[in-house]
């Protein structure tokens, strides 16, 4: 039986344990399971490999996508420069590390996008972030960092005025606020100033619609939810785990 599974802190309302487990059965891919596994520091991480010997891949989330790059053996090129890993293969005993996040939020973005926006604002400064940073900076957008404690080179959401929301007009969630069963949490935006020419992207899926994106809709926004990039992180997470 091939395991594979999610390691993170909490995780009872995950999404990849649902998407694989059915994957599994609608594909009819036999002797595989996808389980859930909460840590409660990374410090946990190495005896539960030693638990689980039939460990053939993991997903890693919140929040320890950049706490585990010191457990692993090697990293993608894209993970070194990220600092983050989302997806981790194991074979003939080494651990590397890949970023999928961003590859399921490029493919996701960019066909969802009607034109290519002036600029950016990524709220949050997490894992997630540098991902999505990541993506920003290949096509070539300008983008800033919001985030709720002054940091170097970052906004604070104090600082968010009319003009910079008309600059950088997108505007990308990459915390957990919102996140079921805290719905009625939102990134401290001022949403009065947001207008049409604004697009709203969400790394939340659950709920479909959080109040980020309905405070969005109500200014009449492009709204997107994190589902899509979801699916497609997931499948390059497979594509990896049975690579040749």
């Amino acid at each position: 039986m091939k395991q594979y599974a999610l390691i993170g802190n909490s995780l009872t309302h995950s999404f990849s344990k649902r998407y694989f487990t059915n994957k599994f059965e609608v594909e009819q891919i036999p002797d595989c399971q996808y389980d859930l596994f909460e840590l409660e520091t990374i410090e946990e991480f190495p005896n539960l490999l030693k638990a689980n010997t039939d460990l053939a891949g993991l997903n890693v989330t919140i929040p320890y996508k950049e706490s585990i790059i010191p457990f692993l053996d090697e990293l993608s090129d894209a993970a070194t420069e990220i600092g983050a890993v989302n997806t981790i293969s194991m074979k003939n005993g080494i651990l590397k590390g890949y970023n999928t996040d961003v590859l399921g939020f490029g493919d996701s973005l960019f066909t969802w996008l009607k034109e290519k926006p002036k600029g950016a604002l990524i709220l949050g400064t997490g894992g997630a972030s540098k991902g999505i940073a990541y993506v920003l900076r290949k096509a070539g957008i300008p983008y800033l960092k919001v985030s709720r404690s002054l940091e170097k080179g970052n906004l604070t959401y104090s600082d968010l005025d009319g003009s910079i929301l008309s600059e950088y007009s997108l505007i990308i969630n990459t915390t957990p606020l919102g996140t079921f069963p805290n719905i009625n949490t939102a990134p401290d935006i001022p949403y009065k100033l947001l207008t049409k020419r604004n697009c709203l992207y969400d790394l939340v899926y659950n709920p479909e619609k959080t109040v980020f994106l309905k405070s969005g809709i109500t200014k009449n926004c492009q709204t997107k939810n994190g589902l899509e990039m979801l699916v497609a992180q997931a499948e390059y997470s497979w594509g990896i785990w049975n690579a040749i």
